[in-house]
Protein backbone atom coordinates (compact mmCIF):
# COMPACT_ATOMS: atom_id res chain seq x y z
CA UNK A 1 0.00 0.00 0.00
CA UNK A 2 1.56 3.35 -1.04
CA UNK A 3 1.37 6.48 1.23
CA UNK A 4 -1.05 8.87 2.02
CA UNK A 5 0.48 12.30 0.21
CA UNK A 6 1.51 14.71 2.76
CA UNK A 7 -1.05 17.70 2.89
CA UNK A 8 0.07 20.74 1.22
CA UNK A 9 2.72 22.81 3.42
CA UNK A 10 1.60 25.92 5.27
CA UNK A 11 2.49 28.75 6.56
CA UNK A 12 0.89 31.93 8.70
CA UNK A 13 1.05 34.53 11.05
CA UNK A 14 -2.01 36.28 13.51
CA UNK A 15 -1.29 39.98 13.89
CA UNK A 16 -2.95 39.52 17.57
CA UNK A 17 -3.24 43.01 18.84
CA UNK A 18 0.19 44.38 17.90
CA UNK A 19 -0.75 46.96 14.63
CA UNK A 20 -2.92 50.12 14.32
CA UNK A 21 -5.58 50.00 11.48
CA UNK A 22 -2.89 51.49 8.71
CA UNK A 23 -0.21 49.11 9.59
CA UNK A 24 -2.59 46.55 9.25
CA UNK A 25 -3.84 47.91 6.09
CA UNK A 26 0.23 48.19 4.92
CA UNK A 27 0.78 44.87 6.06
CA UNK A 28 -1.63 42.52 4.34
CA UNK A 29 -0.91 44.85 1.58
CA UNK A 30 2.17 43.16 1.71
CA UNK A 31 1.38 39.70 2.34
CA UNK A 32 -0.94 40.20 -0.66
CA UNK A 33 2.43 41.16 -2.94
CA UNK A 34 4.24 37.88 -1.89
CA UNK A 35 1.25 35.40 -2.16
CA UNK A 36 2.56 34.61 -5.58
CA UNK A 37 5.84 33.28 -4.27
CA UNK A 38 3.73 31.38 -1.78
CA UNK A 39 2.13 29.83 -5.29
CA UNK A 40 5.56 29.05 -6.64
CA UNK A 41 6.72 27.76 -3.41
CA UNK A 42 3.52 25.40 -3.54
CA UNK A 43 3.08 26.70 -0.09
CA UNK A 44 -0.65 27.84 1.26
CA UNK A 45 -0.15 31.44 3.35
CA UNK A 46 -2.79 32.45 5.42
CA UNK A 47 -2.69 35.74 7.27
CA UNK A 48 -4.86 36.60 10.47
CA UNK A 49 -5.38 40.59 11.30
CA UNK A 50 -7.48 41.74 13.81
CA UNK A 51 -11.35 42.05 13.56
CA UNK A 52 -11.72 45.47 12.60
CA UNK A 53 -9.67 44.88 9.88
CA UNK A 54 -11.10 41.83 7.81
CA UNK A 55 -13.30 43.67 5.33
CA UNK A 56 -10.34 45.88 4.52
CA UNK A 57 -8.22 42.61 4.52
CA UNK A 58 -10.92 40.93 2.37
CA UNK A 59 -10.27 43.58 -0.57
CA UNK A 60 -6.71 43.22 -0.17
CA UNK A 61 -6.70 39.51 -0.84
CA UNK A 62 -9.81 38.70 -3.03
CA UNK A 63 -7.22 38.47 -6.14
CA UNK A 64 -4.65 35.94 -4.22
CA UNK A 65 -4.52 32.57 -3.01
CA UNK A 66 -3.91 33.76 0.67
CA UNK A 67 -6.93 32.44 3.16
CA UNK A 68 -8.17 35.27 5.48
CA UNK A 69 -7.88 34.30 9.29
CA UNK A 70 -10.07 35.98 12.14
CA UNK A 71 -8.41 35.47 15.91
CA UNK A 72 -11.90 33.99 17.21
CA UNK A 73 -15.42 33.19 16.94
CA UNK A 74 -18.58 32.40 19.11
CA UNK A 75 -20.31 29.00 18.54
CA UNK A 76 -23.81 31.07 18.02
CA UNK A 77 -24.30 32.43 15.11
CA UNK A 78 -26.59 35.03 16.23
CA UNK A 79 -27.79 36.46 19.85
CA UNK A 80 -27.76 38.13 22.46
CA UNK A 81 -24.07 37.68 23.33
CA UNK A 82 -22.20 41.22 23.91
CA UNK A 83 -18.77 41.61 22.55
CA UNK A 84 -19.05 38.53 20.85
CA UNK A 85 -18.64 37.46 16.91
CA UNK A 86 -20.09 35.64 15.06
CA UNK A 87 -19.25 33.28 12.88
CA UNK A 88 -21.57 33.68 10.30
CA UNK A 89 -20.38 37.10 10.11
CA UNK A 90 -17.01 35.71 9.75
CA UNK A 91 -17.99 33.60 6.99
CA UNK A 92 -20.08 36.74 4.80
CA UNK A 93 -16.88 38.81 5.47
CA UNK A 94 -14.76 36.57 3.66
CA UNK A 95 -12.99 34.77 6.07
CA UNK A 96 -11.40 31.07 5.59
CA UNK A 97 -9.40 30.12 8.55
CA UNK A 98 -10.36 31.11 11.91
CA UNK A 99 -7.86 30.47 15.17
CA UNK A 100 -9.70 29.42 18.28
CA UNK A 101 -8.51 27.88 21.73
CA UNK A 102 -5.02 29.88 22.10
CA UNK A 103 -3.31 29.50 25.05
CA UNK A 104 -3.61 33.59 25.71
CA UNK A 105 -7.49 32.54 25.12
CA UNK A 106 -7.11 30.14 27.58
CA UNK A 107 -5.08 31.96 30.28
CA UNK A 108 -6.75 35.18 30.25
CA UNK A 109 -10.18 34.36 29.52
CA UNK A 110 -10.21 31.29 31.28
CA UNK A 111 -11.57 28.97 27.91
CA UNK A 112 -11.80 25.18 28.19
CA UNK A 113 -11.83 22.58 26.11
CA UNK A 114 -15.44 22.15 26.06
CA UNK A 115 -16.03 25.63 24.94
CA UNK A 116 -13.34 25.58 22.20
CA UNK A 117 -15.09 22.62 21.02
CA UNK A 118 -18.17 24.36 20.43
CA UNK A 119 -16.52 26.88 18.83
CA UNK A 120 -14.85 24.61 16.53
CA UNK A 121 -18.04 23.17 15.37
CA UNK A 122 -19.61 26.23 14.82
CA UNK A 123 -17.12 27.17 12.93
CA UNK A 124 -17.01 23.97 10.77
CA UNK A 125 -20.71 24.66 10.61
CA UNK A 126 -20.49 27.87 8.84
CA UNK A 127 -17.48 26.50 6.50
CA UNK A 128 -14.92 28.29 8.76
CA UNK A 129 -11.65 26.00 8.15
CA UNK A 130 -10.55 25.73 12.34
CA UNK A 131 -6.82 26.56 13.19
CA UNK A 132 -6.89 25.12 16.72
CA UNK A 133 -4.36 25.69 19.13
CA UNK A 134 -2.93 22.77 21.37
CA UNK A 135 -0.03 22.49 23.99
CA UNK A 136 1.39 21.77 27.44
CA UNK A 137 2.15 24.40 29.83
CA UNK A 138 4.89 23.07 31.84
CA UNK A 139 7.95 21.84 30.02
CA UNK A 140 10.23 19.31 32.06
CA UNK A 141 14.45 19.44 31.75
CA UNK A 142 13.88 15.56 31.23
CA UNK A 143 13.30 14.94 27.43
CA UNK A 144 11.27 11.62 27.77
CA UNK A 145 9.34 12.92 30.62
CA UNK A 146 8.83 16.31 28.58
CA UNK A 147 7.30 14.17 25.93
CA UNK A 148 4.99 12.51 27.90
CA UNK A 149 3.43 15.29 29.46
CA UNK A 150 3.09 17.10 26.70
CA UNK A 151 0.81 14.44 24.88
CA UNK A 152 -0.64 13.61 28.26
CA UNK A 153 -2.05 17.20 28.02
CA UNK A 154 -2.64 17.95 24.92
CA UNK A 155 -4.34 14.68 24.04
CA UNK A 156 -7.78 15.94 25.77
CA UNK A 157 -7.10 18.94 23.62
CA UNK A 158 -7.26 17.30 20.38
CA UNK A 159 -10.30 14.90 20.89
CA UNK A 160 -12.65 17.19 22.42
CA UNK A 161 -12.25 18.94 18.84
CA UNK A 162 -12.07 15.33 16.79
CA UNK A 163 -15.59 14.89 18.70
CA UNK A 164 -16.90 18.45 17.79
CA UNK A 165 -16.82 18.18 13.88
CA UNK A 166 -18.00 15.91 11.23
CA UNK A 167 -14.92 12.77 9.97
CA UNK A 168 -14.42 14.99 6.53
CA UNK A 169 -14.76 18.24 8.20
CA UNK A 170 -10.98 20.25 7.71
CA UNK A 171 -8.94 20.84 10.89
CA UNK A 172 -5.59 22.68 11.11
CA UNK A 173 -4.03 22.02 14.48
CA UNK A 174 -1.31 24.21 15.90
CA UNK A 175 1.01 23.05 18.71
CA UNK A 176 2.36 25.75 20.21
CA UNK A 177 4.22 24.53 24.00
CA UNK A 178 2.80 27.31 26.60
CA UNK A 179 6.50 27.89 27.79
CA UNK A 180 7.77 28.32 24.38
CA UNK A 181 5.40 31.50 22.94
CA UNK A 182 7.61 34.29 23.10
CA UNK A 183 10.59 32.67 23.82
CA UNK A 184 14.26 33.44 22.58
CA UNK A 185 14.39 30.20 20.92
CA UNK A 186 12.05 27.54 19.75
CA UNK A 187 11.06 24.44 21.82
CA UNK A 188 13.81 21.63 20.97
CA UNK A 189 13.20 20.20 17.25
CA UNK A 190 13.29 16.06 18.67
CA UNK A 191 10.66 17.23 21.60
CA UNK A 192 8.17 18.91 18.67
CA UNK A 193 8.59 16.06 16.28
CA UNK A 194 8.02 13.23 18.89
CA UNK A 195 4.97 14.81 20.59
CA UNK A 196 3.56 16.10 16.79
CA UNK A 197 4.14 12.37 15.34
CA UNK A 198 2.04 11.43 18.74
CA UNK A 199 -0.90 13.70 17.63
CA UNK A 200 -0.96 12.56 14.08
CA UNK A 201 -1.52 8.95 15.41
CA UNK A 202 -4.75 10.64 17.29
CA UNK A 203 -6.17 12.15 13.99
CA UNK A 204 -5.34 9.07 11.42
CA UNK A 205 -7.72 7.53 9.60
CA UNK A 206 -9.90 10.60 9.36
CA UNK A 207 -11.46 11.58 5.75
CA UNK A 208 -11.06 15.11 6.37
CA UNK A 209 -7.22 16.70 5.97
CA UNK A 210 -5.93 17.37 8.77
CA UNK A 211 -2.61 19.65 9.23
CA UNK A 212 -0.58 20.44 11.62
CA UNK A 213 1.90 23.46 12.72
CA UNK A 214 4.32 24.33 15.06
CA UNK A 215 4.38 27.85 16.55
CA UNK A 216 6.15 29.17 19.39
CA UNK A 217 9.50 31.62 18.30
CA UNK A 218 9.66 30.17 14.86
CA UNK A 219 11.89 31.48 12.44
CA UNK A 220 14.36 31.07 9.88
CA UNK A 221 16.12 27.24 9.77
CA UNK A 222 12.71 25.95 12.62
CA UNK A 223 11.56 23.64 9.72
CA UNK A 224 13.71 21.75 8.20
CA UNK A 225 14.22 20.47 11.73
CA UNK A 226 10.96 19.60 12.41
CA UNK A 227 9.49 18.39 8.83
CA UNK A 228 9.11 14.91 9.99
CA UNK A 229 6.82 15.91 12.32
CA UNK A 230 4.57 18.78 11.48
CA UNK A 231 2.93 20.61 7.57
CA UNK A 232 4.04 24.16 8.38
CA UNK A 233 4.84 27.30 10.92
CA UNK A 234 2.84 29.62 12.68
CA UNK A 235 4.87 32.59 13.00
CA UNK A 236 4.20 35.05 15.41
CA UNK A 237 6.76 39.07 15.22
CA UNK A 238 8.89 37.16 13.66
CA UNK A 239 6.69 37.19 10.58
CA UNK A 240 6.37 41.51 10.94
CA UNK A 241 8.86 41.71 8.84
CA UNK A 242 7.81 40.55 5.24
CA UNK A 243 10.98 39.38 4.05
CA UNK A 244 11.54 37.22 6.82
CA UNK A 245 7.90 35.55 5.94
CA UNK A 246 9.19 35.21 2.45
CA UNK A 247 11.86 33.27 3.66
CA UNK A 248 10.33 30.87 5.86
CA UNK A 249 7.79 30.42 2.80
CA UNK A 250 11.03 29.86 0.87
CA UNK A 251 12.34 27.29 3.22
CA UNK A 252 9.10 25.48 3.75
CA UNK A 253 8.86 24.70 -0.03
CA UNK A 254 12.01 23.89 -0.12
CA UNK A 255 11.62 21.21 2.07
Amino acid sequence: MSAAPRPRRLVGTSLKMYFDLARTHSYVQGVADISSHAQASDVDLFVIPDFVSLVDSHRLLENTSVLLGAQDAFWESTGPYTGEVSPLVLQQAGVKIVELGHAERRLIFGETNEQVAKKVQAAVQHGLIPLVCVGETKHSAIASAAVGAAIEECRPQVRSVLTAVPDDAEVILAYEPVWAIGAAEPADADHVVNVTKELRKLVAGRKGTTRILYGGSAGPGTFAKLADGVDGLFLGRFAHDLSNLRQVITEVGQS
